[in-house]
């Protein structure tokens, strides 16, 4: 009976050690072939495999130039910002924010405050602008202020005012009853003054569940200084309050 030579393909196994050895004793029948039998026996994984250690060979040794992370060439982009702007425009308007109000570019939690050249900064990055400047002395502490406000968020949306609920509200200079920057702002304000307060979080209220503020934004009030009564405490038998006239 005539004998006829038997060619098997070769088997691609599960894993590269089980294709690395059947490449080498039975995919190999002459030297001049041995490249071809190879790529014809490699399974797409080790390719892949094969062409991933390449690129990083190459790039390691500066064939390729490697890219730093996104988030360390992440710059400022012009148009985002103006994008932003506009966008803080535009909610302000549909909130109605008063005028000359101050603009708000958030990208996460970096902000940057857009206002007019008649707005004044502090180092303590407080920063207002007086309407009416007001007559007489500054309040100090111990001493009572009553006052008016209207507060808004970034949105230029009113949060709050103390014209609509009727009555202006009465706080003790150095009580601690106030956030640091509202306090910081009305500290030099005279009778009579009007002021618009930008209050940056570092020195707003605390935020959490347990507060009306949700997170840290800037705030903005804008406040009349009514009046400024010197107080005293009184003492009758075991009950003491503060009286202020």
């Amino acid at each position: 009976m005539p004998s006829f030579p038997l060619n098997f393909p070769c088997v691609v196994q599960g894993t590269i050690l089980s294709q690395r050895k059947q490449l080498t004793h039975g995919c190999r029948n002459q030297q001049s072939e041995d490249y071809i039998v190879q790529n014809s026996c490699m399974s797409h994984s080790e390719k892949a495999l094969r062409r991933k250690f390449i690129l990083s060979v190459l790039a390691s040794t500066g064939v390729f130039p490697t890219l730093s992370s996104y988030a360390k060439t992440k710059s400022k982009n012009p148009y985002d910002e103006k994008r932003l702007l506009l966008q803080n425009k535009r909610i302000q308007k549909e909130n109605n924010a008063p005028e000359d109000f101050p603009n708000f570019i958030r990208e996460g939690f970096q902000v940057k405050v857009i206002s007019s050249d008649n707005y004044v900064k502090s180092d303590s990055g407080l920063i207002y602008l007086d309407f009416v400047v007001g007559q007489g002395d500054c309040p100090k502490d111990g001493q009572q202020v009553t006052f008016h406000y209207i507060g808004y968020n970034e949105s230029g949306r009113r949060i709050d005012s103390t014209y609509l609920q009727g009555t202006p509200a009465k706080i003790r200079m150095g009580s601690n009853a106030l956030v640091p920057g509202f306090e910081e702002g009305i500290r030099d304000m005279r009778p009579g003054g009007k002021r618009r307060i930008i209050i940056p979080p570092e020195l707003g209220p605390p935020v959490g569940p347990a507060t009306f503020f949700s997170s840290k934004q800037f705030e903005v009030f804008d406040v009349e200084l009514l009046s400024i009564q010197n107080c005293e405490r009184r003492t009758i038998a075991f009950y003491s309050d503060v009286i202020c006239n």
